[in-house]
């Protein structure tokens, strides 16, 4: 899953799909109709798969939450002496900005600009934070970061961090993410970088553990986006048809997860169907996962330098620090 309040953290902003989002409308009708049928991790966020994460978070097999908060308590101020203070705080998929709020009290930024695509759930947070923090500008975005978007005028220019926690950038494909970070690269000025989660290769066996817990909390998670979908496009999935698998392909080095057949189904909605044979699956997610020197590659390739790292004493997941110069 986006291992943060990321990639596109949450749809649940879409109150009418029909009316106020026709390119979500195309996006899930695209996917359904493909050779190989596919969905955004983007569209597990609903209110009910928000509350699901939550409880992933905290699950035994699930270390990259804890594995990076772990980072963060440990190496701060190291990171605040190689990121230096002020400047506009850039926080993408913020979510409840929980994340980037434990960076205030030793990056001092002079403004705080969360993004998210669910943009009243992130107001609500943002009206949280800055009774906390009255002295730092903040200005809360909502905006898809898996479309086309740009930051307005209102965000600084001078010293932007672009901050990427909780590996969300593994959801994206390879070249999605050098097309991504390519992205940040452009809207960054000399003095400008960005902070990144990533989540590293390690063994297959505890990679395949946290994506299919023994409490069964990451299906339900899986299996709550056909009840999204029903919202957003008004499909007759039937949730006990289906059935949760997630396994990391070696080859490919990547989790993938999917959602099974259990049976032929023929699923509806508005101008569409598509008939699914048992055991034919829908693919929900990728989440890739990097050795420091890979990643590092694919961070020069988009244009930044002088890239600095954290693990946890495990190895088990990195947070890296490149500049833009």
């Amino acid at each position: 899953m986006p291992e943060s309040n990321s990639l596109a953290n949450t749809a649940n902003s879409v109150a009418n799909a029909r009316t106020t989002a026709p390119h979500i409308i195309r996006e899930l009708e695209n996917g359904l109709l493909a050779d190989a049928a596919h969905t955004s991790p983007k569209y597990f966020y609903d209110a009910v798969g928000s509350v699901l994460f939550e409880a992933i978070c905290v699950l035994p097999e699930y270390y990259p939450t804890r594995t990076e908060a772990e980072i963060f308590t440990q190496h701060m101020g190291d990171m605040a002496r190689v990121i230096g203070v002020g400047g506009s705080l850039i926080d993408l998929g913020a979510g409840n900005c929980a994340k980037a709020a434990r960076l205030f009290p030793v990056l001092h930024p002079d403004q705080y600009v969360p993004i998210d695509i669910s943009v009243s759930h992130l107001q609500d947070a943002v009206r949280r934070l800055q009774q906390r923090f009255p002295h730092i500008e903040m200005t809360a975005l909502g905006l898809d970061l898996a479309q086309d978007w740009k930051l307005p005028a209102e965000v600084r220019r001078d010293k932007r961090l672009f901050f990427y926690p909780g590996s969300s950038i593994g959801n994206f494909e390879p070249e999605e993410a050098l097309a991504f970070l390519c992205h940040l690269r452009a809207a960054c000025d000399s003095d400008a970088g960005i902070l990144i989660g990533v989540d590293l290769i390690k063994d297959k066996s505890l990679l395949d553990a946290a994506y299919a817990d023994s409490l069964g909390v990451t299906a339900a998670f899986n299996l709550n986006l056909l009840r999204h979908i029903n919202h957003l496009l008004h499909t007759d999935f039937d949730v006990r048809q289906w059935q949760h698998e997630a396994f990391f392909n070696t080859e490919k080095s990547r989790i993938e997860m999917h959602l099974r057949a259990r049976e032929n189904i023929q699923v509806s909605w508005p101008g569409g169907q598509r008939n699914f044979i048992k055991g034919e699956h829908i693919h929900t997610e990728n989440s890739y996962k990097y050795s420091i020197q890979g990643f590092n590659a694919l961070l020069a390739d988009a244009g930044f330098s002088h890239s600095c790292h954290w693990t946890d004493k495990n190895e088990w997941f990195a947070v890296i620090h490149a500049k833009a110069a």
